[in-house]
């Protein structure tokens, strides 16, 4: 078999359920839906930091923020460190990108030839609006997708939106001009704030920099948080037709059976949950993303995994595995190939996602553990610094068990697979006792 091309499509701030095939009845992506049709959904899919730098060079190393160098937006990626597109251009593949790259964020744009590993198909850095920039980046993919292709490529395509979302919640949008306040997506079962929220979260609630688009929501009574639910999923919407339109460029170009297609997004956002908005937290709304891994008439089609705990780390391992590169050994993500192939493997048992959600204060740190029942997490400070979740009885985060005494051996048992994990990847957090 050829080598196949690999379409590696990323969005930016979109949590997991806000995709119509992941069951939301409140918005319509049928484009990114067509991507699920062919291939396999992971209903467990995780970023491993809700933040867009930490994530993103996470997305393109196989490796975890805090060894790639990247903890914060601003930062820039450990050189030592290859990316993706560097292990497939020694391969002799064509690697090429369209979309920001934010690692680091740098303005005015820097030249074309700024990332090592890629031809840049346009500035490296994209500033603006994702309403005004996505369709550029999406022209920019659908040209390289035109040309004469003499050798397999990949290309990766970082789309902006939904982020957008950020510079509507600063503008207070008022529901006003809806014509139907009551067409307007219902506020989530989590809506409240637990009484008891760890003094970490309350912190994270009152910060004025770096994500601090939660204090204009303060004053917002029930009709501006669903009309802010609203505006999120229209901004969805709008990438997902300039997804379609690449898609259609791939169908157009005869490219489909020869294309591994990857949909996936750099973070997630709060859509009230928790009365939360944006990222920079590990509640579930900012923690999980859409994954979809899709080559037709390969993959199986419309296949959905509950089971398979999956990670922005494992990206790299996966498009190594399907190019046929062997990639680096110390990777802390792994290929999601074999769970496509024979679902009945059974995958790692737990994942991890890193937080630091203050560029002021470095010290402030969040590690979760995501095992295949429970979710575990452990802020560096602060009053009840621990939080643990069944996600099978209480999805919704709701019921923290992290000081119910019955939970105790369940506490422990998720405190040392940290502790462990901690200490194999050389992380230097430390996990309360």
């Amino acid at each position: 078999m050829t080598r196949p091309n690999i379409l590696f499509i990323f969005t930016d701030q979109q949590t997991m359920r806000a995709m119509s095939a992941y069951g939301n009845p409140h918005l319509h992506t049928p484009h990114m839906d067509s991507i699920a049709a062919s291939g396999v959904r992971f209903e467990k899919s995780y970023c491993a930091s809700p933040v867009c730098g930490p994530s993103r060079s996470s997305l393109v190393t196989g490796r975890m923020p805090h060894e790639t160098g990247v903890n914060v937006n601003g930062e820039s990626i450990d050189p030592a460190i290859p990316n993706v597109g560097q292990l497939l251009k020694h391969a002799d593949y064509n690697t090429a990108w369209a979309g920001k790259w934010h690692l680091p964020e740098s303005y005015p744009p820097v030249g074309l030839d700024s990332v090592p590993g890629f031809e840049m198909l346009q500035p490296a850095q994209t500033s603006g609006r994702g309403s005004d920039t996505d369709a550029g980046v999406a022209d920019h993919a659908v040209r390289f997708l035109e040309r004469q292709h003499d050798r397999p490529f990949l290309l990766g395509i970082s789309l902006h939106n939904p982020h957008d979302i950020c510079g509507w919640i600063n503008r207070h949008r008022e529901p006003s001009i809806i014509d139907d306040i009551d067409a307007l997506p219902p506020l989530p079962d989590n809506f409240a704030v637990e009484p008891e929220e760890p003094e970490f979260i309350q912190t994270c609630r009152r910060r004025p920099h770096y994500g601090a688009e939660g204090l204009n929501t303060r004053e917002w009574n029930e009709d501006q948080w669903r009309f802010y639910i609203h505006a999120y999923y229209r901004f969805t919407e709008e990438v997902d037709a300039l997804v379609g339109r690449i898609l259609a460029a791939l169908r157009d170009q005869g490219l489909e059976e020869e294309t591994v297609i990857i949909f996936t997004s750099d973070h997630g956002e709060g859509v009230a949950g928790h009365h939360w908005v944006v990222k920079l937290m590990l509640y579930e709304e900012e923690a999980t993303v859409p994954m979809i891994v899709s080559w037709k008439a390969h993959t199986p089609a419309g296949a959905i995994d509950t089971e398979h705990l999956v990670s922005g780390v494992d990206i790299v391992p996966t498009i190594c595995d399907y190019a046929g590169v062997t990639p680096p050994a110390d990777l802390a993500g792994i290929s999601l190939r074999p769970l496509i192939e024979d679902p009945t493997q059974p995958g790692r048992d737990f994942l991890v996602s890193e937080l630091q959600p203050d560029t002021e204060r470095p010290e402030l740190r969040g590690r979760m553990l995501r095992s295949r029942r429970f979710k575990y997490v452990a802020f560096s400070e602060g009053r009840n610094p621990e939080m643990l979740f069944d996600m099978e009885t209480d999805p919704g985060e709701t019921r923290n068990l992290a000081r119910h005494a019955d939970l105790g051996g369940e506490l422990n048992r998720h405190r040392q697979m940290l502790r462990s994990w901690i200490e194999a990847r050389g992380d230097d957090f430390t996990v309360p006792r």
